[in-house]
This record gives C-alpha cells, structure tokens and sequence, in this order.
C-alpha cells in the first residue's frame, strides 16, 4: 500500500490472494492443537514428582524443548496477529508471505521440540544407545516428511 490509496487488484488475483490466505490459515489451524498439547505437556513437567530425578542433561533437554515449543508457538499464532492488524489495508500479498515464512519457522521449531521430548523421554526411561537412536530417528522422520520430501519435490 502506497499513502492511504488501497491497491487496486483484478477480481482474478483477489480471488487467488484469498485461496492463499485462506489455505494457509488453515493449515496454521491443523498444526495449532499439536504445539499447544506438547506446550502444555511441558508446562505441566516440572510439577511432577520425579523432576528432580533429572540429570542436569536432561534438565538442559527440557529448557531447550520448552523454548522450542515457546518459539513453535509465538511462530504458528503469529500469522493471525499480523493478518488482523492489517487487515483490509491492501497488504495481503505481505500477509500471505509473513505467514507462510512464519508458518514454516513454527513447524522447524515445532519438529524440534518434539524430538526433544522424545529425546527427554527416552534418556530418562532407556539407554543412551536406545535414547540416540528413537531420537535421531524421530528428528529423520520429522525432517523428511516436513521438510524434506517437499524440498526434494520443489528441486526437481
């Protein structure tokens, strides 16, 4: 947007600006539920009585995981905060784009976060062999269906 002039856009590329919007939206709204029950879990963790149990390893695993998920969250919700304060202000090409990027930052954090909770389950229950292995392969898992089958589709 230029000054106070809106931008004047042709029905045909209004109606995609707003298959965009609404698609990403939409996918923000599928990933939501996820981050905020892993948030919760985490919130709820050091209240446990067998906290104190942890090594300062996994101490460490557990700030790392609940920053992560903080981060995941602030990212996924971000969209809707931007989208609604510009709301009606001709920017949707830019509200589109911040919610994208956000949307996939969210997601990065999100994968990490929940491999970090494995990673804190799995050290606490089983061996460091065990604890690596589950671990690395839930972060693989992550980010190759997340991230990398995707990448790999958008190079060929």
């Amino acid at each position: 947007m230029s000054g106070d002039r809106p931008i004047v856009r042709s029905e045909e590329e209004q109606a995609r600006l707003n298959r965009q919007l609404s698609e990403v939206l939409q996918e923000l709204r599928i990933a939501m539920p996820g981050v905020q029950l892993l948030f919760a879990f985490l919130l709820a963790v050091p209240f446990q009585a067998r906290f104190d149990d942890l090594s300062a390893f996994e101490r460490d695993v557990y700030l790392a995981t609940l920053l992560s998920a903080t981060a995941s969250s602030a990212l996924l919700i971000a969209p809707v905060s931007y989208h609604r304060l510009l709301f009606q202000r001709g920017d949707k090409v830019r509200i589109i784009r911040f919610a994208e990027r956000s949307a996939l930052a969210g997601l990065m954090f999100l994968a990490l976060s929940m491999s970090g909770a494995v990673l804190l389950v799995t050290s606490y229950l089983f061996s460091d062999v065990a604890t690596v292995v589950v671990t690395a392969v839930t972060a693989a898992l992550f980010g190759w269906l997340w991230f990398g089958l995707a990448w790999l589709r958008r190079l060929s």
